[in-house]
């Protein structure tokens, strides 16, 4: 796969080489170029039906060549296409095959800075990549909230600095008390956006007592009603605190937990863990 960390050498896997594009020395005038410096055309549109994430992993075939137009890369020439994850590849990848969908065939212009940045054995300089998506496998995992870091303007505070937003109105009416068992699924991040937690990725809704998880958990909760989905800043104070032991995240968090139901039942307490 492109980018992972094994040496690049003239073909994986033989066959033959396949011809560099005749504008494999510079981007055209009508390329696309985001801020970055990545530069990129579409040869044959996709079918517009979605974007991967980072996240995603996708399948691809692809050829790479170097600006003098030396290939040293194909799937097409293994005749096997590629999948992997799309955050464990060169970020020129990771950026760029995120603005394709199911079907497109694009063309790739890679600084250097985005490539293998001058690791021995490995391609040199801006690289050229032809790239068609075949398919695209969403993984569980959630994104990770624009607004992670702090509250927005439109968040409602409580009286202990707990902040939140309602992302989905429930349909229920009654709300859990400071005992009750509840199931919920939910996703939790530090301040930076590193999700340390989250029932949603594992797949695995939980149920716990209100009574037996973080302070932050606790009076959040309590405002939602079934059905609901609420994102929560919970500061330190109310959650691990600042510096916590044994692994557990420190500083303001952030959570989105959505109220499936009010239950009976047993506990697991949610935070972080696997």
């Amino acid at each position: 796969s492109p980018g992972l960390a094994r040496p690049a050498r003239a073909l994986f896997g033989g066959g033959d080489a396949i011809p560099a594009p005749e504008d494999v020395a510079a981007p055209p005038a009508e390329a696309e170029v985001t801020p970055s410096g990545l530069a990129s055309l579409v040869l044959s549109p996709g079918d517009g039906s979605s974007n991967p994430r980072s996240v995603d992993k996708v399948t691809v075939d692809y050829t790479g060549w170097t600006t003098d137009g030396k290939m040293f890369d194909s799937s097409i020439t293994r005749g096997k296409k590629a999948t992997f994850p799309l955050n464990a590849v060169i970020a020129g990848w990771t950026e760029g095959v995120a603005l394709m969908s199911p079907g497109e065939k694009r063309r790739f212009w890679i600084p250097e800075e985005m490539a293998y940045k001058g690791m021995p054995g490995r391609p040199a300089g801006m690289l050229v990549f032809d790239v068609e998506l075949f398919s695209i496998e969403k993984s569980l995992v959630p994104d990770v909230p624009e607004d992670v870091a702090a509250p927005p303007a439109n968040a409602d505070f409580t009286a202990s600095g707990l902040a939140s937003v309602v992302i989905e109105a429930g349909t229920g009416s009654e709300k859990p008390g400071p005992t009750t068992t509840v199931k919920v699924d939910y996703t939790g991040w530090t301040a930076d956006g590193q999700m340390f937690d989250s029932s949603v990725a594992r797949g695995e809704p939980i149920s716990f007592g209100l009574n037996r998880v973080i302070k932050g958990w606790q009076e959040g909760v309590q405002l939602m009603v079934e059905g609901e989905t609420r994102r929560l800043w919970i500061p330190a104070n109310l959650a691990y605190g600042d510096s916590p032991p044994g692994g557990a995240p420190g500083g303001q968090l952030c959570f989105d937990v959505k109220l499936i139901a009010i239950e009976k039942g047993g506990f697991k307490l949610p935070g972080f863990g696997g």
